[in-house]
């Protein structure tokens, strides 16, 4: 049988989970796999800022595009990079089991958030995190922070920024969670959708792929993470909107969390709803009604997001 090719950005976590799924595929079905590097647009302008280089799928897609090319059998992504729209061809046949959710602090001399000295340097990409630590902290002056984790570590070791916000996960897979000073419980900072779950895509032709790794497929995480993706969907949102989300199974119903907030932080709009695992996505669309009610609309709005039918 053919080795699969395995489509990977070139960072060093995206590498890492690519060699991680390929582990799991040989460990399954003893097969071997070829890790093949594609350079993303998001991996080429790391230094713009967000609006410079677009939004939706800036890290995935020149990987879709070599799926659908016949480069490459399959691609690994962190399911927080993917839109809410798979284009026409594609498939997920495998959401894996997801790690902690949780964002986490990492600062100079060692401090946790609390700790932090009024006007600290703050460097985060993410305007969900931006807006959730300004709402606890305005007192921070919160920066602009890109490029990969290793990249931001470094700038915060060469003085550019007194602490930077990441996500738990990628520090952990990378061996990195020593450097972490603080960590933020969900109560306080609700993470990205899809946050600390990896995505394996194929063609959706490919049945043989497909059959390969359904067996990596995650009914929980995938239940939470489509719960996710269904409010996100309906709120109608990029990566970059101030929005924070997590499904989880507990006792046996799917908990769907949301928070949206201005994005200086000022006002937000926070609910919770649960129901049964197969119902994930009315309910992710339940939930995302309930905030709109609660005026979830004005503040995306306010954000620079154009809402439909609300």
């Amino acid at each position: 049988m053919t080795a699969l090719r395995i489509g990977s950005r070139g960072s060093k976590l995206a590498l890492w989970q690519a060699h991680f799924i390929r582990d799991e595929i040989a460990r399954i079905h003893s097969l071997t796999a070829e890790i093949v590097i594609v350079k993303t647009s998001g991996d080429r302008f790391q230094q713009g800022g967000v609006g410079q280089i677009g939004l939706k799928g800036v890290f995935i897609k020149e990987l879709e595009d070599a799926l659908l090319a016949g480069e490459v059998d399959l691609a690994v992504h962190s399911m927080k990079d993917v839109p809410t729209e798979t284009p026409a061809g594609l498939a997920f046949p495998a959401v894996y089991r997801r790690v902690d959710v949780r964002d986490c602090l990492i600062a100079r001399d060692a401090r946790r958030f609390s700790d932090l000295p009024r006007g600290a340097r703050l460097g985060t990409s993410s305007l969900r995190r931006q807006a959730q630590l300004r709402h606890i902290r305005p007192d921070l002056t919160v920066l602009e922070l890109r490029g990969n984790v290793d990249t931001r570590l470094r700038k915060l070791e060469e003085g550019q920024y007194d602490a930077i916000v990441l996500a738990k996960a990628g520090l952990d897979r990378l061996g990195w969670s020593d450097k972490i000073t603080d960590v933020f419980p969900t109560a306080q900072v609700l993470p990205a959708v899809g946050q600390g779950a990896l995505g394996i895509e194929c063609r959706g032709e490919d049945a043989r792929v497909a059959e390969l790794l359904r067996v990596l497929d995650h009914d929980e995480t995938r239940a939470g993470v489509t719960a996710e993706r269904a409010l996100l969907a309906r709120l109608e949102g990029g990566c970059q909107v101030p929005l924070g989300a997590w499904g989880r199974i507990e006792g046996g119903r799917l908990w769907l969390d949301a928070v949206v907030l201005a994005a200086d932080g000022s006002e937000h709009v926070r609910d919770i709803v649960a129901g049964a695992p197969e119902d994930s996505e009315a309910l992710g669309r339940e939930l995302a009604e309930k905030l709109l009610d609660a005026g979830a609309g004005r503040l995306l709005q306010l954000a620079g997001r154009t809402m439909h039918g609300s």
